[in-house]
């Protein structure tokens, strides 16, 4: 029986984890004996996880890592991490050296520079694997690349690799040593072979796997809007997190109220930008207009009612949102940004917007007062055929 072991950064929940867990559960459990390893510890998918599946951490938090309490705990695993072995003197030049590069470049992303010391600091396998896999860009990646030994090696990538803050110099080159890449889209594929050209020959697109069907079913379960709104509902679902932008979407919003339109706009997840946020839904007086609920287990039954479905980002990998989204038949409008402009055809199956608040407005606009259009849009998305577990030989073909 092959020995597989995939690391992820956290298992909280967001969409590169939604894919995981669905490669998870595709993975033959008389075949493969799968072992998890999650870097931070934390994260409440963990109760997803499949029984078959061996979870290696010896301390696990189950609490969100966006949460008051999570960040707590997230916090203290930092500390941990950074007194281990002595991780912080061993690690002191790279960080004072790539926050130099930073500050330089007056862009300081402090997550992207600790994942060195989170991958050097963190827990030791004895194991020796026919396959590992570092799911997610960073401390993953570099734990596997690292101080994990196995026969063959494979990092996936789902972020603009660039644009989300990394760098050869962050890596310290780690992906020349792993044996395949897997980019989530054909832009995320063209974005690290950017930065990485000689990993050409080794480097290929892996669209994340999703389960329609669970989704539809999820879909029906109770839950959804309970307020008595009775005017065309907007929904978004992502953290509250730089990427997003959603400062955008507020503008937006504002645009939309002042014209006159009878629309509510709801944001369910959550991040470190909620403050700065409410702060700006309160200064252009949106409090009614434009509601943070917070993050929700099941967001389904919220896609499957809502009137529209908008997802305005800075850069995307491939979202996961908008593949739900299309699942359950939503008219949508997003930015026309990586990521996402391969997910919608625009005037087919939703809008490709400019990003500026004055251009998603307009967007959002068009489809408020055309019915037609917004059911046309719907069909059109349902129909996708989103995941094909075939992918899946993309991977196990590395334990051949």
């Amino acid at each position: 029986m092959k020995k597989i072991l995939i690391v992820i950064n956290t298992l909280g929940h967001a969409g590169a984890e939604t894919a995981l867990l669905e490669l998870l559960r595709n993975l033959d459990p008389d075949k493969y004996e799968v072992s998890l390893y999650v870097l931070m510890g934390q994260g409440e998918m963990i109760k997803y996880v499949p029984e078959h599946v061996k979870v290696l951490n010896r301390k696990y938090d189950n609490c969100s890592v966006l949460s008051s309490e999570g960040k707590k705990h997230l916090k203290k695993h930092v500390i941990r991490a950074l007194l281990n072995r002595g991780t912080a003197f061993r690690m002191a030049p790279y960080m004072i050296s790539n926050l130099c590069t930073m500050i330089k470049n007056k862009d300081i992303r402090t997550d992207k520079l600790l994942w060195k010391a989170m991958a050097c600091g963190a827990e030791r396998l004895k194991e020796h694997y026919d396959l590992a896999v570092g799911y997610l860009e960073g401390g993953a990646t570099y734990y596997i690349a690292d101080y994990v030994n196995a026969d063959k090696k494979a990092a996936f990538v789902h972020v603009d690799y660039a644009r989300a803050g990394y760098s050869r110099k962050l890596d310290r080159d780690c992906y020349l040593g792993i044996d395949r890449i897997f980019a989530v889209s054909d832009e995320v594929k063209t974005s690290f072979l950017n930065i990485y050209p000689e990993c050409s020959d080794r480097t290929e697109v892996f669209h994340n796997l999703l389960n329609q069907d669970m989704i539809r079913t999820r879909a029906e379960m109770p839950g959804g809007f309970e307020d008595s709104f009775d005017g065309l509902r907007i929904l978004t679902v992502g953290r509250l997190t730089s990427q997003k932008s959603f400062e955008v979407s507020i503008e937006a919003m504002k645009i939309l109220k002042d014209s006159g339109e009878n629309v509510r706009w709801y944001i369910l997840g959550e991040g470190e930008k909620r403050a700065e946020l409410e702060a700006r839904i309160k200064e252009l007086g949106l409090e009614k207009d434009f509601l943070l609920p917070g993050a929700v287990e099941n967001p389904y039954p919220y896609m499957a009612q809502t009137d529209l479905y908008v997802h305005a980002t800075r850069f995307e990998g491939k979202s996961i949102a908008i593949q739900e989204a299309q699942t359950l038949g939503c008219a949508i409008v997003v930015s026309d940004c990586s990521g996402n402009r391969e997910q919608v055809i625009n005037d087919e199956d939703g809008l490709l917007c400019e990003f500026t608040p004055e251009k998603i407005a307009e967007g959002i606009k068009s489809l408020i007062h055309d019915e037609e259009k917004r059911e046309r849009f719907g069909k059109a998305a349902a129909k996708k055929q989103i995941s094909d577990v075939k992918e899946i030989r993309k991977l196990l073909e590395l334990t051949d």
